[in-house]
């Protein structure tokens, strides 16, 4: 059993910069993901990627702003999050999946972490 600890979320102003990192411990995660959810919002999809360092990315917009790294060795993966908006107010969530996962709506991960608070403010 997998256990994902998120970290790095924050308050901050539009046009900032914020990196989450997502370290895992156990299980062998050959899929690491970001996901976000909006108080009233679902939750969606913002990129994942595989231990061969194959990614995806939810929309071109997204990839434009908000990067998906990993060390394999660390069993870390980070997001990291540029020219922020209030609109990417949300609560960031890490998921882990035994199987590599190149589907970007796919939302059955087999592990999740308790999620980070990003605020950003106008």
């Amino acid at each position: 059993q997998a256990r994902l600890v998120e970290t790095g979320g924050g308050l901050v102003q539009a046009g900032d910069s914020l990196r989450l990192s997502c370290t895992a411990s156990g299980g062998i995660l050959t899929t690491m993901a970001w996901f976000r959810q909006a108080p009233g919002k679902e939750r969606e999809f913002i990129a994942s990627m595989t231990d061969n360092g194959s990614t995806t990315y939810r929309t071109s917009s997204i990839k434009d702003r908000f990067t998906i790294s990993r060390d394999n060795a660390k069993n870390t993966v980070y997001l990291q999050m540029d020219s922020l908006m209030p609109d990417d107010t949300a609560t960031y969530y890490c998921a882990a999946d035994r199987l590599a996962i190149y589907n970007a709506g796919y939302k059955g991960y087999d592990y999740w972490g308790q999620g980070t608070r990003v605020t950003v403010s106008s």
